[in-house]
């Protein structure tokens, strides 16, 4: 990541890390660069996330590339990210013969189409590890191949700890606790889950009486997510406290009393932006809901890591989970299965 080190401080540790993951053309960098807060006076501020342009759409290419992080004044560390699902990557990485130009898993070589599949899983597996909150950017009403994603993603993710669990070597030598301990703490923290928020962009306004963007239809979609997730790591009430255990039947039966403050994960939905910005009878605005999500966003109570853990330490841990992504042998084993279904060619 290009984030300089020496604007992450060695000392404070009351930081927020918020990453965004989705496919190409849904507002994702619009979206961190409204939690960003740009301000040109500010010294030392790093310019916005670069943004879709007309000409990048007629194009079809995508603007962000691997991780761009940046950092707020209110100490948030924001992580946009380039795209799953997204044609322009996998023809960037494809050879003429159909193979990945990318090594996605210790060398192995791979067809472009599944190295670029196992890239989406590897890059969700990675914020859901080191970010305390996820944006996950879907485009209209119905497409849920991000929910797909991210129920593989909790599939796949054990093992991975927090960026805090990783103790720094110096730190070992000084502690008077056993090796054991050490691992044992960090096998503790190892289910660590970034807090969930599924955003609906694009959402379509037709003839007033049948709009996608009203308050029924926003209800459904509620009740959709929390019956789609029920039995995932990421179904937790917003104390920390995991739901998952409880029989399907009953997340699913009891998702018209839940109340949607109380219950991760969250859900936005933000209607497509009209040229003439004229509202037209809409439920929200386009302006409306993203600052709404922007201050609930920045105010929402997110799930903390297993160890206090200061902005510097953060980053050099994140550089040593990505590793152990690369390596996960749970992915490893998933990617031979995906290899012989016979989706992906050899």
């Amino acid at each position: 990541m290009g984030l300089p080190h020496r604007s992450l401080s060695p000392e404070n540790t009351d930081f927020t890390v918020v990453g965004v993951i989705g496919p190409p053309g849904v507002g994702k960098s619009t979206i961190m660069n409204e939690l960003y807060g740009f301000d040109a006076s500010s010294p030392g501020m790093l310019p916005p996330f670069a943004i879709e342009t007309e000409e990048s759409r007629a194009m079809a290419r995508h603007c962000s590339m691997g991780i761009e992080p940046r950092i707020s004044s209110e100490r948030i560390i924001l992580l946009d990210t380039q795209p799953v699902f997204s044609p322009s990557v996998l023809a960037e990485i494809m050879r003429p013969d159909g193979s990945s130009t990318i090594s996605v898993l210790s060398g192995e070589s791979l067809s472009a189409e599944l190295a670029h599949e196992l890239m989406s899983i590897q890059l969700g597996v990675l914020l859901a590890s080191i970010c305390h909150v996820l944006l996950v950017v879907s485009d209209g009403v119905h497409d849920n191949n991000m929910w797909r994603l991210m129920l593989t993603v909790d599939l796949l993710k054990h093992g991975i700890p927090d960026p805090s669990s990783l103790i720094p070597a110096h730190s070992l030598s000084s502690n008077l606790g056993s090796e054991k301990e050490n691992k044992d703490k960090v096998h503790e923290s190892e289910e660590y889950m970034a807090a969930p928020v599924f955003v609906h962009t694009k959402y379509h306004l037709k003839k007033l009486h049948d709009q996608d963007l009203t308050p029924h239809n926003i209800v459904q979609l509620r009740k959709a997510i929390l019956q789609y997730f029920g039995m995932s790591s990421f179904m937790r009430d917003k104390s920390g406290n995991m739901t998952k255990d409880q029989p399907f039947s009953s997340v699913a039966s009891g998702a018209q009393s839940i109340d949607p403050d109380s219950v991760w994960p969250n859900l936005f939905v933000i209607p497509l932006k009209n040229k003439d910005e004229s509202p037209r009878g809409q439920y929200e605005s386009y302006n409306t809901s993203l600052w709404k999500m922007r201050d609930q966003v920045l105010s929402m109570k997110c799930p903390s890591f297993a160890r206090t853990v200061s902005e510097r330490d953060w980053l050099k841990n994140v550089a040593k989970i990505w590793e152990l992504v690369k390596s996960s042998p749970i992915i490893a084993e998933y990617s031979k299965t995906l290899q012989s279904s016979g989706l992906f060619r050899r």
